[in-house]
């Protein structure tokens, strides 16, 4: 590796292993050396001729494969005359289908192309079109009829829902959902069919569940309509009991469309069905796991946890009547004699509230509980309580195994489940490199610094400080001692407009020091920028989005001690009212003088290179997680509905309050996100289980306060296992993914941060517009002027060639000459040039590269013989237009014209073309010169001349020795190329 490194600025690593034996090898292409730029190899760095993988085969199969279901399709379609025709009425090609195709299949293009040109002109806002072509129009439109109809959903109540007639807003936004879906399904319908076509609605899971959320909304508005059309003073519109309360719940899944919709979240679902199998298998290990410790607890501590509530009774025979229950009004010690609030309370002989092992069923949900290291120091000290202090090594052992081992197990499955679906734990190492290497340079964005002033002495001085890192480093230092000014508050005693105590003054004198010392870190980041805009000039200070940043802050500290000093002076004449009006501006100043050094902190991250690259991984990651946070929003959506319907009723308990409840949907959320960090979940889930006689059952579900110890169970355990061990330990494996990019090893990369650095300062130097691209005619003084191990030496021949692939790959990828490349196109075509394709790059992007590089080296070839052949012509022609006329002096002769153009361009004009090289050169004309060229004197009767035989046969013989000769000396060339000596040919023909 050591020797691909440090050679890489001389050739294609790709060619290291063949730099003897490939030089006498047969070349492809006509024997024009290779896009890896080493005269002799195969294009691969290819050793052996077994190892090699031709494109053209893979191509010719991939090909095969397409006609062969073409015509496949072709047969159905002439001996099936019902095959594809949606519901076997709509005709394959009638005008209706193709407009509803038309409808579906619209969606936002990202590129254009020129009328002109015919190239393709991209968008400024690559992101932005990126995310608009993600799904058709139509769909865009169902996904926001959907977050609409969901942000409704959340306005329903208990005491509020859309089954009451009067609440005609929710059920306006449900009718216009239903029609929206029903006319977006007869579109789909009418266009791709329903079943048993090739693109049909159902032809998969995700297409089933969407009808099935279709006709479940449907089916809810039928019975609401024919339960209740619309009658006033009437509560409720269908039963909430059985079928009813079911299609209720059933219509919470309207929210996981969006899943159905949006393809990137439908990935992340099938990555994570695509891994069920091994999560199924851990899961059934750690129910093995829990089953043999619950059995082992039922019988041990079976029907010995029960103790009365009674401190004095011991047994369930005395625990018999009632008893005073004292009650703690206060912690404060209450004077002696004062006797202490009581009221009775019957005696019960239970088990804990909240656990028990009296059957393997309530003894499972104990120990599953305890797997998420919820409760089990209380399951410890009841049974060291009640059984015996020895009792603790069976908890222990419990949450030992199952949960440093089971759930570590867990979550390393579904890490490698996510990787193995991605690829990335099939990858090899050098596949690995690559993968970090375009992650790098992804992550790495152009400079913005204009060069050095080396005309003004003064502003090129303040350049030097600016630049210098030890400037650099101070300004980080100043901004860090800013942020501490905040270690106390600012604002003094909100109840008193003025303080009261030596105490309270001392703190004010404190919090006006610490302001004071803001305001002179204020002066000093304004000497910073006037310093760069000295340095760099105004239009180069806002080339750069850091400098604009700081612009902005700094001008925000400017505005804040403007008004400090403003609102600063007290005047004791004023009234009370205006004072405290005076005090709350202060408050409000200094709020504002607080967010501005909070945002002043958030900057430094881009005073150093290596925070700045953990603040872009980041970034990065939460862009790759953010369909995965989307999903999981989603589904919790879909738990807070249901939640609100199951449990929006139940009466508080010891967790279950006014904070943390399900009245409302926005509430439920709020209590979701407290269950998915953990927080005492399993509290909330006893508390909704409270059964008769602790509550009142009421008529229906609604009317009373009771929960339901099943449903409780489901909703809860199934939503913790969901989002805690298979959601998050998928957002883990992302963001694992992409530190290791950060923390990758040095050594080990295909490019390092150093040659990356290198290649910004080149960058820079080109692009004086800043603007992050430069013209393509600029890429060859670009790619010249690289240094480090991307450097080129030109005087080399192989770098000759590679450096003509590289400006020609350019021109060919990013519209010709007059079109623009940018930073990171560049860069990521030295990336694939500093790489063996082989080894690094997977079986797909293999092929599209390797295509791409046989197909530039074809053109590269024909344009190099096209230049050489118009060269050939040209010379010949000159000298035989300076032989004629050497000759027409003595003897009267025509002459043999120059073409009008005879550039290399125009081919068709000097008449050579590609496709015949040597047939072209009989285009050349003979004609009759009857003026006079300047400095030729040929006499007038050269004309006459013309009809004489021996003129004729004298002409027929001249341009046959000169085609003769030039076919003559193009075979030579020819030969020259087969042999292998492609640097001798070049030296002799493309030198000048």
């Amino acid at each position: 590796m050591g020797k691909a490194r440090t050679n890489l600025n001389i050739r294609n690593p790709r060619t290291l292993n063949n730099d003897a034996a490939g030089a006498n090898k047969p070349q492809r292409n006509g024997g024009v050396a290779s896009p890896s730029g080493q005269p002799g190899s195969q294009g691969s760095g290819r050793a052996n001729p077994g190892d090699d993988i031709d494109i053209q085969i893979l191509q010719q199969k991939k090909q095969q494969a397409e006609i062969k279901r073409t015509q496949q399709e072709s047969d159905l379609r002439e001996n099936h005359p019902l095959f594809d025709t949606p519901l076997f009425v709509v005709g394959r090609e009638s005008h209706f289908r193709e407009v509803c195709k038309s409808i579906v299949n619209a969606k936002y293009i990202g590129t254009f192309v020129d009328s002109t040109t015919g190239q393709e002109s991209k968008t400024k806002y690559k992101k932005l079109a990126k995310f608009l072509s993600i799904v058709p129009w139509l769909d865009w439109f169902m996904i926001f009829m959907t977050l609409l109809s969901c942000i409704f959903m959340m306005l329903e109540q208990p005491d509020k829902r859309i089954t009451n007639p009067s609440n005609k807003d929710l059920r306006a936004i449900e009718y216009l959902f239903i029609v929206c879906m029903s006319i977006e399904m007869a579109l789909k319908i009418f266009a791709n069919g329903l079943l048993f076509t090739p693109n049909a609605v159902i032809r998969d899971v995700g297409g089933a569940m969407d009808m099935f959320i279709y006709l479940t909304s449907l089916l809810f508005v039928a019975v609401m309509l024919i339960a209740n059309p619309e009658r006033e003073g009437v509560q409720l519109a269908i039963p909430y009991t059985g079928g009813g309360h079911a299609l209720l719940i059933l219509r919470c899944m309207r929210p996981l469309r969006i899943f159905i919709l949006v393809p990137h979240i439908r990935k992340v679902v099938y990555e994570l069905v695509r891994g069920f199998k091994e999560i199924l298998l851990v899961f059934l290990l750690l129910f093995v796991l829990v089953f043999v410790f619950a059995s082992y607890g039922v019988q041990r501590y079976g029907g010995l946890l029960y103790r009365c509530n009674d401190p004095s009774k011991n047994t369930s025979g005395t625990c018999r009547g009632v008893f005073l229950q004292e009650v703690k009004v206060t912690d404060m010690k209450l004077p002696d004699g004062e006797e202490k609030v009581a009221f009775l309370v019957p005696r019960v002989w239970s088990n804990p509230h909240n656990f028990n092992f009296d059957n393997i069923i309530s003894a499972m949900l104990a120990l599953f509980e305890v797997l998420s290291l919820e409760g089990w120091l209380e399951i410890r000290d009841t049974l060291i309580d009640r059984v015996g202090p020895f009792e603790t090594f069976f908890v222990h052992v419990f949450v030992f195994i199952g949960v440093l081992i089971g759930l570590t197990l867990f979550v390393g499955v579904v890490i490698s489940n996510y990787s193995q679906n991605k690829g990335t734990a099939l990858l090899t190492v050098d596949q690995r490199r690559w993968l970090d290497l375009k992650g790098r340079v992804n992550l790495t964005p152009p400079l913005h610094v204009p060069p050095r002033p080396d005309h003004n002495r003064l502003r090129a001085f303040v350049f030097d400080v600016t630049q210098n890192k030890w400037f650099k480093r101070g300004i980080a230092i100043i901004v860090a001692l800013n942020a501490l000014l905040l270690v106390v508050p600012w604002h003094s005693n909100k109840n008193e407009v003025k303080p009261s105590s030596n105490e309270q003054d001392n703190y004010q004198l404190t919090a006006y020091a610490l302001q004071y010392a803001a305001i002179g870190f204020v002066c000093i980041f304004v000497v910073e920028v006037i310093m760069k805009l000295v340095a760099l000039s105004p239009k180069g200070y806002w080339y750069s989005r850091r400098n604009r940043m700081d612009l902005v802050i700094t001008s925000l500290g400017v505005l804040w001690a403007i008004l400090h000093f403003t609102l600063r002076r007290e005047d004791d004449e004023l009234d009370l009212d205006l004072q405290r009006k005076l005090h709350f501006n202060r408050e409000v100043v200094d709020t504002f003088g607080y967010i501005v050094i909070i945002l002043r902190f958030c900057t430094i991250t881009g005073k150093h290179a290596t925070l700045k690259m953990l603040m872009l991984t980041v970034v990065e990651s939460m862009w790759k997680s953010f369909f995965l946070i989307i999903g999981m929003f989603l589904l919790m959506l879909f738990y807070a509905y249901a939640g609100v319907l199951l449990f929006g009723t139940v009466r508080y308990g010891e967790n279950l309050n006014r904070h943390a409840n399900f009245r409302t949907a926005p509430k439920a959320i709020a209590l979701l996100f407290r269950i998915v960090t953990g927080e005492d979940w399993n509290k909330i889930m006893h508390d909704c289980m409270i059964s008769i006689p602790n509550c009142y059952p009421g008529k229906n579900y609604w009317d009373g306060d009771c929960g339901h110890s099943f449903l409780s169970f489901l909703y809860f355990g199934s939503f913790y296992i969901i989002i805690t061990y298979i959601m998050l330990n998928l957002l883990v494996a992302i963001i694992m993914e992409n530190f290791s990019l950060f923390y990758s090893n040095e050594e080990d990369a295909l490019l390092s941060y150093s040659d990356i650095r290198m290649y910004q300062n080149t960058w820079n130097n080109v692009d004086i517009a800043r603007k992050g691209s430069i013209p393509n005619s600029k890429v060859p003084e670009l790619l010249s002027q690289l240094t480090g191990r991307l450097k080129m030496d030109v005087r080399s021949v192989p770098t000759k060639m590679l450096f003509k692939y590289l400006c020609y790959e350019i021109e060919y990828l990013h519209g010709g000459k007059t079109g623009e490349t940018t930073f990171h196109d560049v860069l990521l075509m030295l990336s694939y040039r500093s790489v063996d394709i082989r080894k690094s790059l997977q079986l797909e992007e293999f092929l599209v590269r390797e295509e791409l590089e046989l197909t530039i080296a074809e053109d590269v070839a024909k344009q190099m013989i096209s230049d050489w052949l118009t060269r050939c012509v040209l010379r010949m022609r000159t000298r035989e237009q300076h032989r004629i006329a050497n000759t027409s002096v003595q003897e009267p002769f025509y002459v043999v014209t120059q073409p009008e153009e005879a550039s290399p361009i125009q081919e068709e004009a000097a008449g050579v073309d590609v496709g015949g090289l040597v047939s072209g050169l009989g285009k050349s004309r003979v004609t009759r010169n009857v003026s006079e060229p300047a400095g030729l004197q040929i006499p007038k009767k050269v004309v006459s001349t013309l009809s004489d035989p021996q003129v004729k046969e004298r002409l027929e013989r001249n341009s046959l020795s000169s085609r003769t000769a030039l076919s003559t000396g193009m075979s030579e060339s020819m030969a020259d190329e087969k042999s292998g000596n492609v640097e001798s040919w070049w030296n002799e023909h493309f030198s000048s």
